[in-house]
Protein backbone atom coordinates (compact mmCIF):
# COMPACT_ATOMS: atom_id res chain seq x y z
CA UNK A 1 0.00 0.00 0.00
CA UNK A 2 1.66 3.30 -1.07
CA UNK A 3 2.74 5.74 1.64
CA UNK A 4 1.25 3.78 4.53
CA UNK A 5 1.60 6.07 7.55
CA UNK A 6 0.30 3.81 10.31
CA UNK A 7 -0.18 0.05 10.50
CA UNK A 8 -2.82 -1.49 12.77
CA UNK A 9 -1.87 -5.02 13.85
CA UNK A 10 -4.06 -7.69 15.45
CA UNK A 11 -2.29 -10.77 16.81
CA UNK A 12 -4.83 -13.53 17.31
CA UNK A 13 -5.04 -17.09 18.60
CA UNK A 14 -8.36 -18.96 18.49
CA UNK A 15 -10.60 -15.94 19.04
CA UNK A 16 -12.85 -16.13 15.96
CA UNK A 17 -15.85 -15.11 18.09
CA UNK A 18 -14.42 -11.64 18.76
CA UNK A 19 -12.02 -11.19 15.85
CA UNK A 20 -14.51 -9.93 13.25
CA UNK A 21 -15.60 -6.99 15.41
CA UNK A 22 -11.98 -6.06 16.09
CA UNK A 23 -11.13 -6.02 12.37
CA UNK A 24 -14.29 -4.10 11.47
CA UNK A 25 -13.51 -1.42 14.06
CA UNK A 26 -10.17 -0.85 12.34
CA UNK A 27 -11.46 -0.84 8.78
CA UNK A 28 -14.03 1.78 9.84
CA UNK A 29 -11.42 4.20 11.22
CA UNK A 30 -11.91 7.91 10.53
CA UNK A 31 -8.38 9.01 9.62
CA UNK A 32 -6.98 11.19 6.85
CA UNK A 33 -3.70 9.26 6.59
CA UNK A 34 -3.28 6.01 4.67
CA UNK A 35 -3.35 2.95 6.92
CA UNK A 36 -3.39 -0.83 6.73
CA UNK A 37 -4.68 -3.64 8.94
CA UNK A 38 -2.46 -6.69 9.49
CA UNK A 39 -3.91 -9.82 11.10
CA UNK A 40 -1.29 -12.23 12.46
CA UNK A 41 -2.86 -15.67 12.89
CA UNK A 42 -0.76 -17.20 15.66
CA UNK A 43 -1.36 -20.92 15.19
CA UNK A 44 -5.16 -20.79 15.36
CA UNK A 45 -7.22 -23.94 14.82
CA UNK A 46 -10.64 -22.27 14.67
CA UNK A 47 -12.31 -20.12 11.98
CA UNK A 48 -9.77 -17.30 12.23
CA UNK A 49 -8.67 -17.47 8.59
CA UNK A 50 -12.27 -17.63 7.38
CA UNK A 51 -13.16 -14.53 9.41
CA UNK A 52 -10.35 -12.61 7.71
CA UNK A 53 -11.20 -13.95 4.23
CA UNK A 54 -14.78 -12.70 4.61
CA UNK A 55 -13.27 -9.20 4.61
CA UNK A 56 -10.55 -9.82 2.03
CA UNK A 57 -12.17 -7.52 -0.54
CA UNK A 58 -10.82 -4.56 1.45
CA UNK A 59 -7.36 -3.89 0.00
CA UNK A 60 -6.16 -2.46 3.31
CA UNK A 61 -6.40 -5.85 5.02
CA UNK A 62 -3.48 -8.31 5.17
CA UNK A 63 -3.31 -11.83 6.62
CA UNK A 64 -0.19 -13.68 7.76
CA UNK A 65 0.12 -17.05 9.50
CA UNK A 66 2.70 -17.39 12.29
CA UNK A 67 2.98 -21.02 13.48
CA UNK A 68 5.27 -20.36 16.47
CA UNK A 69 3.08 -19.67 19.48
CA UNK A 70 3.74 -16.55 21.50
CA UNK A 71 2.35 -13.05 21.62
CA UNK A 72 5.77 -11.43 21.36
CA UNK A 73 6.66 -13.66 18.42
CA UNK A 74 3.40 -12.70 16.70
CA UNK A 75 3.99 -9.03 17.39
CA UNK A 76 7.43 -9.21 15.84
CA UNK A 77 5.99 -11.00 12.80
CA UNK A 78 3.37 -8.29 12.45
CA UNK A 79 6.05 -5.60 12.57
CA UNK A 80 7.99 -7.33 9.77
CA UNK A 81 4.93 -7.55 7.53
CA UNK A 82 3.67 -4.05 8.28
CA UNK A 83 4.85 -1.15 6.11
CA UNK A 84 4.48 1.91 8.35
CA UNK A 85 6.82 3.55 10.83
CA UNK A 86 4.05 3.65 13.43
CA UNK A 87 2.73 0.26 14.61
CA UNK A 88 -0.58 0.16 16.50
CA UNK A 89 -1.48 -3.11 18.24
CA UNK A 90 -5.11 -3.95 19.04
CA UNK A 91 -6.14 -7.14 20.86
CA UNK A 92 -8.31 -9.60 18.98
CA UNK A 93 -11.09 -9.26 21.59
CA UNK A 94 -11.10 -5.45 21.65
CA UNK A 95 -12.95 -2.79 19.68
CA UNK A 96 -11.25 0.47 18.71
CA UNK A 97 -13.06 3.79 18.82
CA UNK A 98 -13.54 5.54 15.48
CA UNK A 99 -10.66 8.01 15.89
CA UNK A 100 -8.19 5.59 17.53
CA UNK A 101 -5.66 5.55 14.68
CA UNK A 102 -6.00 9.28 14.06
CA UNK A 103 -5.18 10.13 17.69
CA UNK A 104 -2.15 7.84 17.67
CA UNK A 105 -0.91 9.04 14.28
CA UNK A 106 -1.15 12.71 15.28
CA UNK A 107 0.73 12.09 18.53
CA UNK A 108 3.72 10.52 16.78
CA UNK A 109 3.66 13.05 13.95
CA UNK A 110 3.86 15.94 16.43
CA UNK A 111 6.49 14.41 18.73
CA UNK A 112 9.64 12.88 17.26
CA UNK A 113 10.71 11.64 20.73
CA UNK A 114 7.58 9.56 21.28
CA UNK A 115 8.40 5.84 21.29
CA UNK A 116 5.29 4.28 22.85
CA UNK A 117 1.71 5.43 23.27
CA UNK A 118 -1.59 3.92 24.34
CA UNK A 119 -4.99 5.06 25.48
CA UNK A 120 -7.87 4.55 27.85
CA UNK A 121 -9.47 1.10 28.04
CA UNK A 122 -13.04 0.44 29.15
CA UNK A 123 -14.55 -2.99 29.77
CA UNK A 124 -17.39 -4.67 27.84
CA UNK A 125 -19.14 -7.11 30.17
CA UNK A 126 -20.89 -10.24 28.85
CA UNK A 127 -24.63 -9.91 28.40
CA UNK A 128 -26.60 -10.12 31.68
CA UNK A 129 -23.38 -10.23 33.75
CA UNK A 130 -22.29 -7.49 36.13
CA UNK A 131 -18.95 -6.87 37.83
CA UNK A 132 -18.57 -9.35 40.74
CA UNK A 133 -18.55 -8.01 44.30
CA UNK A 134 -15.15 -9.56 44.90
CA UNK A 135 -13.51 -7.77 41.95
CA UNK A 136 -11.51 -4.72 43.05
CA UNK A 137 -10.48 -1.84 40.75
CA UNK A 138 -6.93 -3.16 40.97
CA UNK A 139 -7.90 -6.63 39.74
CA UNK A 140 -10.11 -5.10 37.05
CA UNK A 141 -6.85 -3.88 35.54
CA UNK A 142 -6.01 -7.53 34.91
CA UNK A 143 -9.03 -7.58 32.60
CA UNK A 144 -7.53 -4.68 30.67
CA UNK A 145 -9.12 -1.65 32.35
CA UNK A 146 -6.81 1.37 32.10
CA UNK A 147 -7.66 4.97 32.93
CA UNK A 148 -5.18 7.66 33.95
CA UNK A 149 -7.70 10.46 33.53
CA UNK A 150 -8.78 12.72 30.72
CA UNK A 151 -5.50 14.53 30.03
CA UNK A 152 -2.47 13.43 28.05
CA UNK A 153 0.14 12.06 30.46
CA UNK A 154 3.79 11.25 29.88
CA UNK A 155 4.68 8.05 31.71
CA UNK A 156 7.69 8.16 34.04
CA UNK A 157 6.87 5.09 36.13
CA UNK A 158 6.98 1.82 34.13
CA UNK A 159 4.16 0.41 36.25
CA UNK A 160 1.78 2.90 34.60
CA UNK A 161 2.69 1.84 31.06
CA UNK A 162 -0.13 1.55 28.47
CA UNK A 163 -1.97 -1.76 28.20
CA UNK A 164 -0.88 -4.14 25.46
CA UNK A 165 -4.42 -4.41 24.10
CA UNK A 166 -4.32 -0.69 23.19
CA UNK A 167 -0.67 -0.13 22.35
CA UNK A 168 1.46 1.55 19.73
CA UNK A 169 5.18 1.79 19.15
CA UNK A 170 7.57 3.55 16.79
CA UNK A 171 9.31 1.08 14.46
CA UNK A 172 12.72 2.75 14.74
CA UNK A 173 12.62 2.35 18.53
CA UNK A 174 11.44 -1.26 18.27
CA UNK A 175 14.34 -2.05 15.95
CA UNK A 176 16.76 -0.23 18.22
CA UNK A 177 16.00 -2.59 21.11
CA UNK A 178 15.76 -5.73 18.97
CA UNK A 179 11.99 -6.28 18.97
CA UNK A 180 9.65 -7.73 21.60
CA UNK A 181 11.30 -10.25 23.95
CA UNK A 182 9.89 -13.69 23.01
CA UNK A 183 10.44 -14.90 26.58
CA UNK A 184 7.80 -12.44 27.83
CA UNK A 185 4.19 -12.25 26.70
CA UNK A 186 1.58 -14.99 26.40
CA UNK A 187 2.80 -18.32 25.05
CA UNK A 188 0.24 -21.07 24.61
CA UNK A 189 -1.46 -21.56 27.98
CA UNK A 190 0.94 -19.67 30.21
CA UNK A 191 0.13 -16.12 31.26
CA UNK A 192 3.57 -14.52 31.16
CA UNK A 193 3.42 -10.76 30.87
CA UNK A 194 5.42 -7.58 31.60
CA UNK A 195 6.65 -7.16 28.02
CA UNK A 196 5.09 -3.68 27.76
CA UNK A 197 6.55 -2.67 31.12
CA UNK A 198 9.98 -3.79 29.93
CA UNK A 199 9.55 -1.74 26.74
CA UNK A 200 8.78 1.38 28.77
CA UNK A 201 11.89 0.83 30.88
CA UNK A 202 14.01 0.58 27.73
CA UNK A 203 12.41 3.70 26.24
CA UNK A 204 12.99 5.82 29.33
CA UNK A 205 16.56 4.58 29.68
CA UNK A 206 17.31 5.60 26.09
CA UNK A 207 15.75 9.06 26.33
CA UNK A 208 12.48 8.35 24.52
CA UNK A 209 9.00 9.29 25.72
CA UNK A 210 5.97 7.15 26.57
CA UNK A 211 2.48 8.68 26.52
CA UNK A 212 -1.04 7.98 27.73
CA UNK A 213 -3.56 9.42 25.27
CA UNK A 214 -7.10 9.32 26.74
CA UNK A 215 -8.79 9.94 23.39
CA UNK A 216 -7.20 6.80 21.91
CA UNK A 217 -10.07 4.83 23.41
CA UNK A 218 -10.56 1.06 23.13
CA UNK A 219 -13.22 -1.20 24.66
CA UNK A 220 -12.18 -4.68 25.79
CA UNK A 221 -14.51 -7.68 25.94
CA UNK A 222 -14.47 -9.56 29.25
CA UNK A 223 -14.67 -13.27 28.48
CA UNK A 224 -17.01 -15.16 30.89
CA UNK A 225 -14.24 -17.59 31.86
CA UNK A 226 -12.23 -14.70 33.28
CA UNK A 227 -14.90 -13.97 35.87
CA UNK A 228 -13.70 -16.78 38.12
CA UNK A 229 -11.44 -16.40 41.13
CA UNK A 230 -9.23 -19.16 39.77
CA UNK A 231 -8.43 -17.12 36.66
CA UNK A 232 -7.18 -14.22 38.78
CA UNK A 233 -5.09 -16.52 40.98
CA UNK A 234 -3.55 -18.03 37.86
CA UNK A 235 -2.94 -14.55 36.46
CA UNK A 236 -1.28 -13.48 39.71
CA UNK A 237 0.97 -16.56 39.69
CA UNK A 238 2.25 -15.81 36.19
CA UNK A 239 2.62 -12.13 37.01
CA UNK A 240 5.03 -13.17 39.76
CA UNK A 241 6.98 -15.34 37.32
CA UNK A 242 7.09 -12.50 34.80
CA UNK A 243 8.41 -10.06 37.39
CA UNK A 244 11.14 -12.52 38.39
CA UNK A 245 12.30 -12.93 34.81
CA UNK A 246 12.20 -9.17 34.20
CA UNK A 247 14.46 -8.66 37.21
CA UNK A 248 16.85 -11.24 35.82
CA UNK A 249 17.11 -9.28 32.59
CA UNK A 250 17.85 -6.15 34.64
CA UNK A 251 20.66 -7.93 36.53
CA UNK A 252 18.73 -8.18 39.80
CA UNK A 253 18.49 -11.98 40.03
CA UNK A 254 19.95 -13.90 42.97
CA UNK A 255 19.41 -14.48 46.66
CA UNK A 256 17.98 -10.99 47.11
CA UNK A 257 14.89 -12.12 45.23
CA UNK A 258 14.09 -14.61 47.98
CA UNK A 259 14.08 -11.85 50.58
CA UNK A 260 12.02 -9.49 48.42
CA UNK A 261 9.50 -12.15 47.49
CA UNK A 262 9.17 -13.34 51.08
CA UNK A 263 8.57 -9.83 52.39
CA UNK A 264 5.94 -9.14 49.72
CA UNK A 265 4.20 -12.46 50.42
CA UNK A 266 3.88 -11.65 54.14
CA UNK A 267 2.74 -8.12 53.32
CA UNK A 268 0.02 -9.46 51.02
CA UNK A 269 -1.30 -11.87 53.65
CA UNK A 270 -1.26 -9.18 56.32
CA UNK A 271 -3.21 -6.75 54.15
CA UNK A 272 -5.76 -9.43 53.26
CA UNK A 273 -6.51 -9.68 57.00
CA UNK A 274 -6.74 -5.90 57.28
CA UNK A 275 -9.41 -5.90 54.56
CA UNK A 276 -11.26 -8.94 55.91
CA UNK A 277 -14.64 -7.13 55.82
CA UNK A 278 -14.13 -5.95 52.22
CA UNK A 279 -14.44 -8.95 49.84
CA UNK A 280 -12.96 -7.11 46.85
CA UNK A 281 -9.85 -5.74 48.57
CA UNK A 282 -9.39 -8.95 50.57
CA UNK A 283 -9.27 -11.06 47.41
CA UNK A 284 -7.05 -8.46 45.73
CA UNK A 285 -4.41 -8.85 48.46
CA UNK A 286 -4.69 -12.64 48.38
CA UNK A 287 -4.02 -12.65 44.63
CA UNK A 288 -0.99 -10.42 45.28
CA UNK A 289 0.32 -12.82 47.94
CA UNK A 290 -0.24 -15.82 45.68
CA UNK A 291 1.68 -14.05 42.94
CA UNK A 292 4.66 -13.83 45.26
CA UNK A 293 4.59 -17.62 45.58
CA UNK A 294 4.98 -17.76 41.79
CA UNK A 295 7.76 -15.18 42.03
CA UNK A 296 9.60 -17.18 44.71
CA UNK A 297 9.16 -20.40 42.76
CA UNK A 298 10.71 -18.72 39.72
CA UNK A 299 13.57 -17.30 41.79
CA UNK A 300 14.37 -20.72 43.27
CA UNK A 301 14.25 -22.34 39.82
CA UNK A 302 16.60 -19.62 38.60
CA UNK A 303 19.12 -20.27 41.36
CA UNK A 304 19.01 -24.01 40.63
CA UNK A 305 19.56 -23.52 36.90
CA UNK A 306 22.25 -20.85 37.21
CA UNK A 307 24.95 -23.30 38.20
CA UNK A 308 24.72 -25.40 35.05
CA UNK A 309 22.76 -23.56 32.34
CA UNK A 310 21.27 -20.23 31.40
CA UNK A 311 17.90 -19.75 33.02
CA UNK A 312 15.02 -18.14 31.18
CA UNK A 313 11.28 -18.00 31.59
CA UNK A 314 11.09 -20.83 29.04
CA UNK A 315 12.54 -23.25 31.61
CA UNK A 316 9.88 -22.24 34.09
CA UNK A 317 7.16 -22.71 31.52
CA UNK A 318 8.35 -26.27 31.06
CA UNK A 319 8.26 -26.90 34.80
CA UNK A 320 5.08 -25.06 35.76
CA UNK A 321 1.95 -25.18 33.60
CA UNK A 322 -1.57 -23.95 34.16
CA UNK A 323 -2.91 -27.50 33.87
CA UNK A 324 -0.52 -28.80 36.55
CA UNK A 325 -1.71 -26.11 38.92
CA UNK A 326 -5.35 -26.66 37.98
CA UNK A 327 -5.98 -22.94 37.67
CA UNK A 328 -7.49 -22.35 34.28
CA UNK A 329 -6.28 -21.95 30.71
CA UNK A 330 -4.85 -19.42 28.31
CA UNK A 331 -6.81 -16.17 28.07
Amino acid sequence: MPDTQISAIICTHNRDTYLGAAIDSLLAQDIAANFEVVVVDNGSSDRTREVVEQRASDFRLKYVYEPTLGLSVARNTGAKVAEAEILAYLDDDAVASTHWLQVLHSAYKNNSQLAIAGGKVTLLWPQDIQQPRWLSPGLAANLGAYDLGDSTTYIEQPGLTPRGLNYSIRRSFLEQIGGFDPHLGRVGKNLLSNEELQMTEFALQKGWQVAYLPEALVAHNVAPERLKRSWFLNRGWWQGISECYREQLAGKAGMGQLQRGGERFIRGLYKSLQYFSDPAERFDKLVYAYGQVGYLNAAIQGLLFTSNKKYTASHLCAVESCEEKGLGTRD
